[in-house]
């Protein structure tokens, strides 16, 4: 059994390259459930995110073209052409994998260091898997183990941060540069997770938001308290008494095209922020007079300081014992059933030696049965206390031999 995986991030490509390898959550599905029925691979999480893509599959076998297999399906799948983009992605197997999803959930490979949102979404590609059937018990268990890491970190730890998210981080870096929220006239494009955070951060900040809604929606759709709705048809009849405008959708066709603006008429500065991937906004309106535009990537996080050093140490201790805990239960997920097999085989020893005692021995046949059975359960109890007692003061090595040197005992018998 091996663990692949292979992805792309905000570190190795640009939004717009990224782009082209994310998925939706129905795509996501799809996908899932396609790779679950390639030959070898057990299970498969695809893990699709504004910073990230990454497809996770457990194999039944070590294939030594796992990683590139994996690619290659990749490609396919999305109509990408394999050659031009696999320098900007990476692949990792078993431990250097496990330890990458541990820290990954955990924040510490976020943008922003220690947030949490990664979280959530690590916990919603493990529920789409299981949606899709594609999971298996490998990954089910890693990607729980991990979640709970992530978890004790979120309460246990402190990161000595300003900014808990990319449009935290976004209002700072206007702040620098003298734009302040606080009375501006704002739009945020999109009322799902991340539109409803940019909303309810900027009013937070003393904004004037208003929120697109799109009439096809069924239903009552709520919006962060404070802000104003508008049609999301309507949008561009806003758009010119707006100082800052904020796109975070999740459709794959643009908001805001340079088409739109060719008749809005703009009296004064506007900042367009896309968060989304793919892109909301067309990249070209960047060069237009009077327009700033930021995407996913104009927000970085680079400070550091023994604070959030500290933090960081804290947290790793949290991730290397929760990697520690699945390793014990994937190393034991191995050797437990060979230790059953040599319970099953001690006990029918102990049972043919006993038996003829046993069957010499005045009582009722009844009362006999009952004995044996006894005698059966407990020794059970006592060969697993002695032999998982080895496993416990053993390295793992020692103790194998161990389990094989048990196993020859009965092979030879």
């Amino acid at each position: 059994m091996s663990i692949y995986m292979i992805g792309i991030d905000h570190n190795r490509a640009s939004v717009d390259i990224r782009a082209l390898f994310s998925f939706t959550k129905k795509a996501a599905g799809e996908a899932m459930a396609a790779l679950k029925d390639s030959d070898g691979i057990s299970g498969c999480v695809i893990l699709s995110t504004c910073n990230r893509m990454e497809v996770w599959v457990s194999t039944r076998h070590e294939q030594d073209d796992g990683a590139e297999s994996l690619y290659e399906k990749l490609c396919a799948l999305k109509g990408v052409e394999k050659g031009p983009y696999r320098e900007y992605f990476v692949a990792r197997q078993d431990r250097e994998a496990v330890e990458h999803l541990f820290y990954l959930t955990s924040g510490l490979k976020s943008q922003i260091l220690g947030e949490d949102q990664i979280l959530t979404q690590v916990k919603d590609a493990l529920a789409l898997a299981r949606e899709a059937f594609s999971t298996d018990g490998v990954l089910e268990v890693l990607f729980r183990m991990a979640v709970t890491a992530g978890k004790r970190i979120k309460t246990e730890v402190v990161f000595h941060r300003s900014d808990p998210s990319v449009i935290h981080q976004a209002i700072r870096v206007l702040e620098h540069q003298g734009f302040m929220v606080r009375g501006k006239r704002c739009m945020v494009i999109g009322n799902g997770e991340m539109g409803k955070m940019a909303a309810q951060t900027l009013a937070e900040n003393g904004g004037d938001v208003t929120v697109t809604i799109r009439q096809y929606r069924s239903g009552i759709v709520n919006i962060p308290q404070g802000c104003r709705r508008i049609d999301y048809g309507r949008r561009m009849e806003l758009l010119p008494e707006c100082d800052l405008v904020v796109s975070a959708t999740a459709s794959p066709n643009l908001t805001l095209k340079e088409e739109l603006f060719s008749q809005a008429e703009l009296t004064k500065p506007l900042i367009l922020i896309d968060l989304a991937v793919p892109r909301d906004i067309e990249p070209e309106l960047g060069d237009w007079e009077g327009i700033t535009l930021y995407d996913m990537d104009s927000f970085r996080e680079s400070e550091a300081s023994p604070e959030r050093e500290e933090s960081f140490s804290q947290a790793e201790s949290i991730v290397r014992e929760q990697m520690e805990e699945f390793y014990q239960w994937l190393e034991g997920r191995d050797v437990i059933p060979r230790i059953q097999k040599i319970q099953t085989e001690a006990v029918h020893d102990l049972d043919l030696r006993i038996h003829k005692i046993l069957q010499k021995t005045p009582m009722e046949e009844a009362d006999r049965q009952k004995l044996l059975q006894a005698i059966e359960k407990a020794a059970g109890k006592v060969i697993s206390k002695m032999i998982f007692g080895l496993r416990d003061d053993l390295d793992k090595e020692a103790f194998l031999e161990c389990v094989a040197g048990l196993e020859r005992v009965y092979e030879d018998a």
